[in-house]
């Protein structure tokens, strides 16, 4: 297994593994020129695209974008620095029983500074500084300067580590579930290319033998031409012929737009560089031969697919999230019970500075200690999110069993799609056999006088025919074990591509 590390930037994800001489295990990329006609193979056609494709790099980045909402729910856990200060002046002005009028000038000031910190535990660790100072023209400058502490602990709503921690825990099941998600488009995008490769091979295919056809045709055509010339045959017998040549000319101009449009979209899911990518000439070295592989049986795929299919595993996930849910809504149900205790000392003097080594010399200190609670009566809104949150969770279970039964039904069909598409493949391979013997038999007859331009015809379009379909039988069989390996989530492992998700899901209580 190859072990994968998710970067914080996005890039790099997908690889190709390759073994040393001594063992080792390496990681290569493909970089396909930037000018010139592009020769390339499947392999390079996959790393091509997992590294360029433009829908794929935007993807790509969704995992980085879901981490940073672990971080949002890390911040909750964060020291908080506040501070806050004030200026305030008052005067006085004031007129005795004598008639003597009196003015008094008072100056405040005053700065507070707290720091304090929540722990999944649920308790709130403070640490405050406060400092006055009180100046008038009667008693001068008085400052006071306080230093405390204070300790608040969740005894029901907010205690432990399971209801703190489960924001946090579910945001860290997000960055894995989209790394699942990342990793079933990845498969799906390998399974595409793949297939469009192997269409654009048969579409050349298809065009070799639609011209060699064209030219046999064209043959036949010239050789009834001059056997009607020279009276051997009725003049009748050119229509069959230049109908033939006329269709063969049709489905040639038909196949060379099926090519080009094949060529087309394997460019635009390859994107090679260059000023012009979709305009990039390709030759494909690839040829289509049957792959030699070692089919497993049914049930193997089964096992397979139910550790390694990224929908599978992401629906385990969201039972592990429902279940955290859970534990937020149970904690939701209790009633806030919170004990605090704040100490503190405090400081006078006539200047700042003596205040603030009074608090340590000075006798004046202070403690409060009590409690806090809080019920709202019927604790309707909190029921209802618990029963939500056990429906919510009852509806995963279902959808997991749903989708793994699912999940066998694509399986079991792909499977048998392989095994039709093996059958085939040798199936088409005789009937090819026998029309080109067919046809061997029909111009020679029609050498001899024995047969018409028709019959000739006929047989020629039946080989066509055949040849189509052997080609196509290949190419089929070779997209339906892609299909199948696609399906039951082991594409990118039997591939040798690393990536994100190749883990299965275990499903355990994340109760706390």
């Amino acid at each position: 297994m190859i072990e994968v590390r998710i970067p914080e930037e996005p890039g790099g994800f997908f690889q190709k593994a390759k073994t040393t001489e001594q063992g080792k295990a390496t990681t290569t990329t493909v970089a396909l020129p930037a000018v010139g006609p592009l020769r390339i193979n499947v392999e390079e056609a996959v790393l091509q695209s997992l590294e360029h494709n433009k829908e794929f790099m935007v993807e790509r980045l969704t995992p980085a974008i879901t981490r940073t909402r672990e971080q949002d729910a890390r911040a909750a856990f964060d020291p908080t620095l506040s501070a806050s200060g004030s200026v305030a002046k008052s005067k006085v002005e004031m007129e005795n029983s004598n008639g003597v009028k009196t003015r008094s000038v008072t100056k405040n000031s005053n700065a507070d500074v707290n720091l304090s910190e929540f722990f999944p535990t649920g308790t709130t660790l403070g640490l405050d500084f406060n400092t006055n100072r009180s100046a008038n023209g009667i008693s001068g400058d008085q400052n006071s300067s306080r230093a405390g502490i204070s300790v608040t602990q969740s005894l029901l709503q907010g205690f432990g580590l399971g209801p703190n921690l489960a924001n946090l825990r579910q945001a860290r099941i997000d960055t894995v579930s989209s790394e699942y998600e990342l990793r079933g488009y990845a498969q799906s995008l390998v399974a595409q290319v793949e297939e469009t490769y192997w269409d654009c091979v048969l579409a050349e295919r298809q065009m070799e033998i639609y011209k060699k056809s064209l030219d046999v045709a064209q043959s036949q055509l010239n050789e009834v031409e001059e056997r009607v010339h020279l009276g051997k045959l009725a003049e009748s017998e050119l229509y069959a012929a230049k109908s033939e040549v006329a269709l063969r000319k049709e489905a040639l101009i038909n196949a060379n737009s099926a090519l080009q449009k094949t060529r087309l979209n394997l460019l635009r899911l390859l994107n090679p560089s260059g000023d012009d990518p979709l305009n990039r000439d390709m030759t494909l070295i690839e040829e289509p031969r049957i792959p030699s592989v070692q089919m497993a049986g049914i049930q193997e795929h089964l096992d397979i697919a139910k550790k390694w299919r990224p929908d599978l595993n992401q629906a385990r996930l969201q039972i592990q999230k429902g279940d955290l849910e859970l534990v937020k809504t149970r904690n939701g149900l209790l009633p806030v019970m919170d004990v605090f205790i704040k100490l503190g000392k405090t400081g006078y003097a006539n200047s700042f500075q003596g205040s603030v080594d009074n608090i340590e010399d000075g006798e004046s200190s202070d403690w409060t200690a009590g409690f806090q609670f809080s019920y709202p009566l019927g604790n309707r809104a909190a029921r209802a999110q618990h029963k939500r949150a056990q429906l919510s969770l009852l509806q995963s279970k279902e959808a997991l069993d749903n989708l793994e039964q699912l999940a066998q039904v694509d399986v079991r069909t792909a499977y048998i799609e392989v095994n039709r598409t093996r059958e085939q493949v040798d199936a088409t391979a005789v009937t090819r056999q026998f029309q080109e013997e067919s046809l061997r038999v029909e111009t020679e007859k029609f050498r001899v006088g024995k047969s018409t331009s028709i019959l000739v015809a006929q047989a020629q379009r039946d080989l066509l025919s055949s040849q189509i379909d052997e080609i196509q039988a290949v190419i089929n069989y070779r997209k339906a074990i892609i299909e199948l390996y696609r399906l039951d989530g082991s594409l990118l492992e039997r591939r040798g591509i690393s990536a994100p998700g190749n883990e299965p899901v275990v499903l355990a209580s994340t109760r706390q």
